[in-house]
């Protein structure tokens, strides 16, 4: 028998397919677009999500040549804050505000202002664009059409997961994200529900992770391949998967992320509440994963990839040949906005320093540079607080699979950098499908018969070296530009 986990993250899809040992049997991926428009729009349409989803286990079914009945559990997971809205018969109202979205910047100053302190008590987290809760606000007060007829709201994985079931359904670290759900009482908080104008009728029951969610619908299992009636369980968010799918189930255990967005996380046993950290409940009881935020990490190389052409892979063989510190040349990685520890969703960011002798190739790896930069300038953050910072992380995300980027990494970082065999949110999923099906007697079970460490990236001194000499420079740029978007 087998278990499928299926990841929705910034640009992509990705199914992992696990046998009941713990190995990966087949893997699939599948890209979809997030429509970029003015004032910092930032949307995707939820019925990619299903296609991808639909396409992905069909892909990894026949990959590895086992039929839908052989699959005893699926999981879901996707970034945290995106909303769907629908009506009463759970139709799509309007495109998803993806979370990088910052047009609900307005909302979220007012909410600071209003009730700043009380959203921090209730919430953990202080208002800014992310949240669901502005991003709301934003809707109901420039769409007031659609928002009359919105009588269903759902989360991105959640909404895949309905379109499989039937249910309506979230779970507790999905609705800590969503600026909505009381994070000491565990449900709804009605005085911020009033505020939108809604009930919690209009809200998803929050469940566990690992609850049993339904079955997959007949339709559903003609579009992707599996059984009808498959058991699927509730699932929860990209990073918590992805820490769990690291293998950091203990305290004191650390993970850098390379994905749409950066993240450096630290678990710990008692929840950590700072205005410049998102942090949230880990899919294991009485554990958190507390940790800063980049907004545009993976998603920056892939903005220029898209922007000026070429390939992945050629970018890194060519930037490989560039020294370190990129000829001068500087990128700060603020496409949509920053959190830690800026906290300012109108900061842009820029290329600096250019010259008449830098190739594409220098871009490139001036990028990669830039992204490790704004995660060093997070971890200065975490140092400076004196929270428990490692020496040595685990490194996650689709950025990690580039070796080049994975040294500059730990060579901006100083810090010593572990990979895994598998680490992405998809392969978490899975595992937890595989302990609610009944592979893995608990997830700290799961995690020791499933992450498997294959190697260590050390920071080269002289690298490290460049790269703190270049850092000052780079926060000075950082500041300019926090005063320049705030000029007028």
């Amino acid at each position: 028998m087998y278990v499928l986990g299926v990841d929705f993250g910034g640009g992509a899809s990705k199914a992992t397919l696990l046998d009941e040992r713990g190995r990966v049997a087949a893997a699939a991926a599948a890209e979809y677009p997030t429509q970029y428009g003015s004032g910092g729009m930032a949307e995707q349409d939820p019925r990619d999500w299903y296609s991808a989803a639909c396409q992905n286990i069909r892909s990894v079914l026949s990959r590895a040549n086992v039929r839908g009945e052989e699959v005893a559990c699926l999981c879901f997971d996707a970034a945290t804050h995106t909303a769907v809205l629908m009506d009463e018969a759970f139709r799509v109202l309007r495109p998803a505000v993806y979370w990088t979205d910052t047009r609900c910047r307005a909302q979220a100053e007012r909410l600071q202002r209003e009730c700043g302190e009380d959203i921090f008590r209730r919430f953990k987290h202080r208002p800014d664009t992310i949240w669901t809760l502005p991003q709301l606000l934003w809707v109901k007060e420039n769409e007031p059409g659609i928002w009359a007829k919105t009588k269903r709201i759902l989360f991105a994985k959640d909404y895949v997961r309905h379109c499989f079931t039937g249910d309506f359904l979230t779970d507790r670290i999905e609705a800590q994200g969503s600026m909505l759900c009381d994070y000491d009482e565990g449900g709804w908080s009605a005085p911020y529900l009033s505020l939108l104008g809604i009930t919690e009728r209009e809200l998803p029951r929050i469940v566990q992770p690992l609850e049993a969610a339904g079955g997959v619908l007949p339709q559903a299992a003609a579009d992707c391949g599996l059984a009808a009636g498959t058991p699927v369980i509730c699932g929860a968010t990209d990073t918590a998967m992805e820490v769990f799918a690291a293998g950091a189930v203990k305290k004191g255990d650390m993970t850098v992320k390379l994905a749409t967005a950066g993240r450096i996380c630290l678990v710990t046993d008692k929840l950590v509440a700072d205005g410049q950290l998102v942090s949230y409940s880990h899919v294991a009881d009485g554990l958190y994963y507390p940790g800063t935020a980049t907004k545009s990490c993976a998603a920056s190389l892939r903005w220029f990839r898209d922007a000026f052409g070429g390939e992945y892979e050629e970018f890194d063989r060519a930037a490989e040949k560039v020294p370190a510190g990129s000829g001068g040349l500087l990128f700060h990685p603020y496409l949509n906005g920053e959190l830690t520890p800026y906290g300012d969703p109108a900061l842009r960011g820029g290329f600096t320093g250019v010259s008449a002798a830098h190739t594409k190739a220098h871009f490139a790896r001036a990028v990669m540079e830039g992204v490790a930069f704004s995660l060093k300038d997070c971890l200065q953050y975490l140092k400076g607080k004196g929270y428990p910072v490692s020496d040595t992380a685990v490194i996650i995300g689709g950025g990690a699979k580039s070796a080049l980027w994975r040294q500059i990494a730990a060579d901006a970082l100083n810090m010593k950098l572990v990979t895994a065999e598998n680490s992405d949110s998809s392969f978490g999923s899975a595992m937890c499908a595989g302990t609610a099906a009944g592979f893995f007697p608990s997830l700290q079970a799961a995690a020791a018969a499933c992450c498997k460490r294959t190697g260590e990236v050390l920071p080269r001194a002289a690298n490290a070296a460049v790269y703190e000499a270049l850092f000052p420079r780079y926060k000075k740029i950082a500041a300019f530009f926090g005063e320049l978007a705030h000029e007028g």
